[in-house]
């Protein structure tokens, strides 16, 4: 990875943790002990939920000291990995790059939020029309779907790119 692709890479990662941090900070102070705050006929409900589990509470009924193995313990490791075993094989485009800072930025700003309040994370939207709603998530978790999508339109779970496709990261 270049400069320009690490500096890239860096300033999204830091721009999703902070603004993740911003948003929640927000959500706490005006959604807590407050009602839900529907708009657009209910199609976007503001309400604070904290979740101690990963994405839709899974994993929230674990044993508190699982919980905070795999969660606290665990993630920064993962994202670690996943980051490094990424940029060695390759990334085959600008946007597979963006997709992977926007997983690593969603991640760590929930793990964050997570070391500074005693495990849980703070959820605070959720969408939904008629009976359906999807559960409670949060800026992070948006970041981490669409550096997924992201990571996967531009092919980064194929083969690394061919040396010429690789130039083009560069340009």
């Amino acid at each position: 990875m270049g400069r320009r692709q690490a500096f890239v890479f860096v300033l999204l990662l830091v721009t999703s943790i902070g603004c993740d941090h911003a948003a929640k900070e927000l959500a706490r102070s005006a959604l807590q002990g407050a009602a839900p705050i529907s708009w657009a006929g209910d199609a976007i409900r503001f309400e604070l939920a904290l979740n101690p589990g990963a994405f839709l509470s899974l994993g929230s009924a674990l044993p508190e000291a699982v919980r905070k193995a795999l969660f606290v313990g665990l993630v920064p490791v993962l994202l670690a990995l996943v980051c490094s075993l990424a940029v060695r094989a390759g990334l085959p485009s600008w946007l597979a790059l963006v997709g992977l800072a926007l997983v690593a930025g969603g991640g760590l700003a929930n793990w964050l939020d997570r070391m500074l309040h005693d495990g849980a994370v703070t959820d605070y939207v959720s969408l939904g029309v008629g009976g359906l709603r999807t559960g409670i998530f949060n800026l992070a978790d948006l970041a981490i779907v669409a550096g997924v999508a992201a990571f996967l339109l531009a092919g980064g779970a194929q083969e690394p790119a061919e040396p010429e496709a690789e130039a083009t990261l560069d340009e």
